[in-house]
């Protein structure tokens, strides 16, 4: 094999799909099933607006991927380009969005600044207390429990050799490359493509790049459908009344999310769960977005294991200390939307040695530097 995938989350899928399209012999490797980690926990958010700027680039990469991806992948992943709504309810707000706003567009981004009554207008429904928005129109949500599953098939119709459910034992460097030994039997490489989420920082680790990680898992819940009336995913500027987000999917239903702080998670089990008693204050935090919330009935909470790096940045880039080596991972519960991008990036870093998006802002070697 040229390339050994670790981890079948969004990034580790996309990846193994780009490099198999590239004509590369890859081999991914899950320890649950693909699509079950983080990437399935995840609200779906397909988002520029308030990133970090240097991340542009990428997410501009990854928009374009995710607007072919249907085409592309031979299914629908319900990706839906209604937009994102960022509701301004406080002065402090309205200057987070205009300086963004900003400072984004010579990076490609052009956010639209609605007033109180433009944004009235057009979505009644929102934020009857809200003074403002900024408007994305390219940007909207997917489905987490479709993208990372179509990746993988793609992917495996490309040539690419698929492993759920094995434990992974060790991981070694040889002369030819990498053996990853699994409860399945031993893999070998050329390349090691660590995608392994929450748990990609004790891989990185091994080969001496210590990354500051920490995981934890957010709450998240789906209501009971209602008449559909809420186009664009909503979020709010400067964290107003608990960094609240929701969108509603087609079938009417409501996904939320925030609001709520994220839970430590334990990484030898991986396990996240969602805490009922926090779930009334959640949906307190979110009725100033969405006052129709106050009587809905929520049929199902979750929670997943994401990876929180110290300084709120992914690690992606090639290993400073070991050839062959690649990381992408710790992608601090804002890796959705950069997902497919990732994938190609990744791909194209591994098969000719760069990449036209700029990605130096998160080489994993920025944590060994004085």
């Amino acid at each position: 094999m040229d390339v050994i995938v670790l981890g079948g989350g969004l990034m580790g899928s996309a990846s193994a799909y780009f490099l198999a399209r590239r004509g590369m012999k890859v081999t991914l490797i899950e320890r649950n099933r693909v699509g079950s980690g983080a990437t399935v926990a995840s609200f779906g958010n397909i988002r520029r607006s308030g990133r970090y700027l240097p991340q542009l680039p990428l997410a501009r990469r990854s928009l374009d991927i995710w607007n072919k991806a249907h085409e592309m992948l031979g299914r629908d992943v319900e990706f839906r380009a209604t937009g994102h709504v960022r509701l301004v309810f406080t002065e402090k707000g309205l200057e987070e969005m205009r300086t963004f706003s900003a400072a984004a567009r010579p990076w490609g981004l052009h956010l639209e600044e609605l007033t109180r009554k433009e944004l009235h207008a057009r979505f009644p429904h929102l934020g009857p207390d809200a003074i403002g928005a900024s408007f994305s129109p390219q940007d909207g949500s997917g489905n987490p429990r479709l993208i990372a599953p179509a990746f993988a098939d793609a992917a495996s119709r490309n040539g690419a050799k698929i492993i759920e459910e094995v434990e992974v034992k060790a991981i070694r460097k040889s002369a030819y490359g990498f053996e990853v030994e699994t409860s399945a039997g031993i893999h070998t490489a050329a390349n090691l493509l660590n995608t392994a989420g929450a748990w990609g920082a004790p891989i990185s680790a091994q080969f001496g790049e210590p990354v500051p990680i920490h995981a934890r898992g957010p709450q998240m819940g789906v209501t009971e459908p209602l008449p559909h009336r809420i186009l664009p995913v909503v979020g709010v500027w400067a964290h107003d009344h608990g960094g609240g987000y929701l969108r509603q999917v087609e079938r009417g239903n409501i996904i939320f999310g925030g609001g709520a702080e994220r839970t430590e998670v334990a990484l030898d089990t991986g396990h996240a769960k969602a805490d009922p008693a926090r779930l009334p204050g959640q949906l307190r935090s979110l009725l100033p977005i969405l006052p129709t919330l106050a009587n809905v009935s929520v049929i199902r909470t979750w929670s997943g294991c994401e990876g929180y790096i110290e300084d709120g940045l992914p690690v992606m880039s090639a290993s400073a200390t070991t050839s062959g080596l690649f990381h992408a991972f710790g992608f601090c519960g804002h890796g959705f939307q950069l997902g497919p991008g990732v994938g190609d990036v990744m791909a194209e870093l591994i098969a000719t040695g760069a990449t036209a998006v700029p990605i130096d802002d998160f080489t994993v070697e920025r944590f060994s530097r004085p």
